[in-house]
């Protein structure tokens, strides 16, 4: 052999172990201008065959050619490895534990506007010695219509007004049948309010077909409407501030006698006038709000529990209903009842 092919045999084996032993991409280019570039020593060799003796030409070139052509073999295997080496450091560096809170933290969530009236609700109440009662939202005709004195031909029971599963089971539209089952569970005295989802086929601004009630029972002896109004005169008082105060316009319902609306005075206005002098939007210049429903229980209705001690000529009750939403449109201004459905976050955020 040669001198000149000895020196391409010690060069292409120098190479080798270089490449093989290159610890990163940028060494491994480095290596390639070192062994292969224009001005390294092998491709020089290989352009100086012409000039060698005619029976070494063949040898020295052949052995040239193929040195070359394995290292840059080499290098594009090497290259693939540490291709695959780097990816994998930074994947591992780079793991996302899901776990973790996000970068940067994310606020801590709260109740929805609803759930977080609800509560308010019945944390007045339950300062006032009530309890939470709960019932089902499938209900019987006969605790949503029939226990709670009304008519049969009267217009709720239509099918245009309730969500009917079958001829004897609807979805209820109020949370009244609550109370025919509380009674039902406990003797008098019984002090209990009803909160729960409803249903109704009605869908606007006001209206949706699914909304949230909070109803409240209290039946004992000597129970007068004096005391009704004694009691949501604190609601009223702890949901819009001190200061309110309650007005009853009588009214009809078919579980009460007598029945009344209950207005709550504006908490934006004084008498209906603003400080500027306009007319108030929210209570329309009357100074009062509407609020809910209430009445003495009408002795129609104990007579279906007077088997569990509700005996109409011994007890009295009074009861009322109001719809949570409204409670929360109220306090808070908020202009369109499906926006509490909706699950915007801008929205929900504000509260």
């Amino acid at each position: 052999m040669s001198a000149t092919a000895e020196r391409i045999a010690a060069l292409r084996a120098e190479a080798e172990d270089a490449i093989a032993d290159a610890p990163s991409t940028a060494q491994l280019e480095q290596l390639r201008v070192t062994y292969l570039g224009r001005k390294a020593e092998l491709p020089n060799l290989l352009r100086e065959v012409s000039q060698l003796p005619a029976e070494e030409r063949a040898q020295v070139g052949r052995a040239a050619n193929e040195a070359r052509q394995a290292l840059e073999r080499l290098i594009e295997r090497r290259a693939r490895e540490l291709d695959a080496s780097e990816l994998q450091e930074r994947l591992e560096a780079d793991r996302v534990d899901v776990t973790l809170p996000g970068a940067p933290p994310q606020p801590v969530g709260h109740h929805h506007l609803l759930s977080a009236t609800r509560r308010e609700m019945e944390d007045v109440f339950l300062g006032l010695g009530f309890s939470i009662a709960e019932g089902p939202e499938i209900e019987r005709v006969y605790y949503n219509f029939d226990a709670l004195n009304h008519d049969p031909t009267h217009p709720a029971r239509a099918r245009t007004d309730t969500f009917y599963v079958s001829e004897e089971v609807v979805l209820r539209t109020h949370t009244s049948p609550v109370q025919i089952r509380a009674m039902e569970a406990a003797p008098p005295p019984l002090y209990a309010i009803m909160p729960g989802r409803v249903y109704r086929p009605d869908s606007d601004a006001t209206h949706t077909p699914q909304f949230h009630q909070l109803e409240g029972l209290a039946v004992d002896e000597d129970v007068t409407l004096a005391d009704l109004k004694g009691t949501l005169l604190a609601f009223a008082r702890g949901i819009f501030g001190e200061g309110r105060e309650v007005l009853m316009r009588p009214h009809y319902f078919p579980f009460t006698e007598p029945s009344v609306e209950v207005d709550v005075s504006c908490f934006a206005c004084a008498r209906g006038t603003r400080p500027d002098g306009s007319r108030c939007s929210l209570c329309k210049g009357s100074g009062w709000l509407e609020v809910l429903g209430a009445g003495m229980v009408h002795p129609n209705v104990f007579s279906h529990v007077r088997e569990h001690g509700y005996d109409p000529e011994r007890v009295q009750g009074f009861a009322f209903g109001m719809g949570i939403e409204r409670i929360a449109m109220l306090k808070h201004g908020i202009p369109d009842l499906r926006l509490f459905f909706d699950n915007d976050v801008r929205f929900l955020e504000q509260f």
